[in-house]
Order: structure tokens, then sequence, then C-alpha cells
């Protein structure tokens, strides 16, 4: 295969990061789980290529001189996997996306979760994105059964912290809205604010993601997606640099459609 604008040696992780397989970490998974093959061996950790190496995943040839690297926010439906395949034969979000190579999504949301999902072929937007050093805050959106709306005083507990099977869990904000509530994590554990409403008494009924970083979900409607443009995606990744302007716009935007 050949490589970038350079000779040099670089790491097999790395490549394939660049070349959209995975993030760094998932492509060291991937190494290590024995997928990978350069120069028809089995890859092992640490391994740098050059590219004139021929690097293979589960038996394709990787191509790092394909088309650059596109990020598309997607709304998400309930009912799909966030996942790239399902062992079950389960809808995944690949399933209402164009068939990009290298697409993968980034983080997760779970089944019945609905709402801002990204995919990329970018590996290193995707380890910026989902690695806990980030502090990439998400803004959820929850309807809520229980006995009436989460009051003041019970979500105060959220911003607080409550304590969960897997630690102690904290909400960046947590404040009323029709119906349920308005929670912002700077964390993204395993059906958080599910855990968290439910701990006091709230079970969500319904749950939507409607920012992440510097990027709002505004009128996307179920299973509609765009690509990001450059701007977008340096917003997404540096929010305190979104003019403040087109931030209001963006929040009042997605919180009159959705909240």
């Amino acid at each position: 295969m050949t490589g970038g604008g350079s000779g040099a040696p670089e790491r097999l992780h790395k490549r394939l990061a660049r070349a959209g397989i995975a993030s760094r970490r998932a492509a060291e998974a991937l190494i290590v789980a024995g997928r990978i093959t350069v120069n028809g061996e089995a890859a092992t950790l640490g391994r740098t290529v050059t590219p004139t190496d021929e690097i293979r995943v589960d038996g394709r040839l990787i191509d790092v001189t394909a088309a650059p690297a596109v990020t598309y926010v997607l709304h998400k439906p309930a009912g799909y996997v966030t996942s790239a395949r399902d062992e079950y034969g389960r809808r995944t979000v690949l399933d209402a996306m164009p068939p990009v190579p290298g697409l993968h999504p980034v983080g997760r949301l779970d089944r019945d979760s609905e709402g801002l999902l990204l995919l990329t072929t970018d590996g290193d937007l995707t380890l910026r994105l989902t690695h806990p050093r980030y502090g990439h805050e998400k803004v959820y959106r929850a309807w809520t059964a229980g006995d009436g709306d989460p009051t003041p005083s019970e979500l105060a507990r959220l911003e607080r912290g409550l304590p969960l099977e897997d630690g102690l869990a904290q909400a960046l904000s947590a404040r009323p809205a029709p119906g349920g509530a308005l929670v912002t994590l700077g964390e993204g554990r395993n059906r958080q604010v599910r855990r968290m409403l439910e701990e006091i008494g709230h079970p969500v009924v319904r749950l939507l993601r409607l920012r992440m970083g510097g990027l709002w979900l505004g009128d996307l409607g179920p299973g509609e997606y765009r690509e990001l443009d450059s701007r977008e995606l340096h917003h997404l990744l540096h929010p305190a640099e979104v003019p403040r302007r087109v931030w209001e716009r963006q929040e009042a935007e997605t919180l009159e459609r959705w909240g």
C-alpha cells in the first residue's frame, strides 16, 4: 500500500487511526485480538510500519490514501444500537448512514436513547472526544415517570453527587424541564443519566442528547444526518470559542424543538 506525504515509519495503531479504522485505543485492541496482519504476519503491539507495508484488518486491505476524514452528526432514533455491527442482528447506527469506509460511532448512546451522535472516519477525533481527560460536556433532555416531576431539591442531589454501583456520579448541572429534567454531564458512564434519575425516584421514560461539546442537535429530525464542516469541528472541540450569538441561537433552536 502507499502512504501519505511521508515515508517515515509510523506506529501501527496510529496508522490504523489515520485510516479511520478505529481510535488508537480501539486499534490496539484489534492488534491484541489478532485481527491485524502486516505483510501477511500477525501484528504485535508497538509495531511500526512504512508506506510500503501491506496492512490488513480481518483480511481486508487498508488504504491510508483514501478520501480525507469525514464526520457526521446523526439524530439517532430509538431502537438503534450504537455499534458498527451487532452479533444479534439488530439495527445499528451505521444502517442509518451512507456506506463510508471506516465510519464508526463516537462514544455511545444506549439502544433506547435518542439524539445527537457523532460518526467519523477520524480515529484521532474519536480519541479526543471520548477520553475522560478532555471532559467534553454532554446535555441530555430526560422525560421521567414517578411521583410528579423532579423537584429542584431532588435535582440538586444530582449536582452534589450520587453513589452508584460504579462510584460517585455527579452532574455539572441539573434543572427542571416540563415532564422531566435537563442534565449536563462532564463524563459518560453507561446509562448514567438514567441511573441517576432512577436513584432519586424518577425513572427515565425517554432520553434525548441535545449537545456534545460545542455542537447542538438543532432541528435535525430522528434518522437525519449531515456532515460537519471545519468550523463546526473546531467548535465541537473548543466550545469556549463558539461566538456567543452562534451559541445562543443554536441553544434556543434546540430547546425550542426538543426541550
